[in-house]
């Protein structure tokens, strides 16, 4: 495959317009914007970039990376043992819902586009399972493939800012400036984590993620 058009799947991989409802989800930040936690840039993109440094880089990125060399090997024993630990590490039942919705939906597209015979066979494949199978069929580069995930969901973290903070497009864009810098030293730090070392820390999450199943008012699903 030509770097471009690996390029090509890769950007249409991490778009926000793959139909898997990214979009619906705020992963615990709308109940930080209602407990008052966050309110303004400067507290969102604190809220944000603490995730994706405590919880994301080291946990379910890492876990991305072991799977994207699952698939990549045809180890699918593998990547069904990383499937089910990472979604055994799910600190709520909404988060956890998030993930099996968003990995059956693209499933679902995969298999209308080719063929996906070892991932509709996983029992509740999450997201990033999903995602790295994609990634294996598609020839792209782990590494890029890992800097696109994280990019997608610190995209998507900001988008959900914009509407339940709110916040201007042009702060919107400052977060992403600010916190996109940091996406080459996490990469480092994930590809360099043993499976001994994985574990996320990020108690505020959970306990927000829960009160936010019972949130009287509520734009997002989590």
């Amino acid at each position: 495959m030509s770097t471009i058009t690996e390029l090509a799947r890769l950007l249409q991989l991490a778009s926000p317009t793959l139909p898997v409802g990214a979009f619906s989800y705020s992963q615990g930040l709308e109940a930080a914007i209602e407990a008052g936690v966050v309110h303004d840039r400067a507290s969102a993109e604190q809220w944000i970039g603490e995730l994706l440094e405590l919880s994301l880089a080291r946990m379910e990125a890492p876990i991305l990376v072991r799977l994207i060399e699952a698939w990549r090997t045809d180890d699918a024993a593998g990547a069904a043992r990383w499937n089910e630990t990472f979604l055994a590490s799910r600190e709520t039942s909404e988060l956890r819902a998030e993930t099996v919705q968003m990995g059956y939906s693209l499933c679902a597209l995969l298999a209308q586009l080719e063929d996906a015979a070892p991932l509709v066979a996983m029992e509740e494949p999450s997201f990033p399972a999903a995602y790295a199978y994609v990634v294996a069929r598609w020839g792209i580069a782990p590494q890029a493939a890992l800097v696109a995930y994280l990019w997608a969901w610190l995209e998507n973290q900001v988008m959900a800012a914009l509407k339940a903070v709110p916040l201007g497009q042009t702060d919107g864009q400052r977060v992403l400036l600010s916190l996109g810098a940091r996406l080459e030293a996490i990469t480092a730090e994930v590809e360099a984590l043993e499976d001994d070392d994985l574990g996320a820390c990020a108690p505020g999450l959970a306990l927000l993620s829960a009160r936010h199943e019972t949130q009287y008012s509520r734009l997002f699903r989590s």
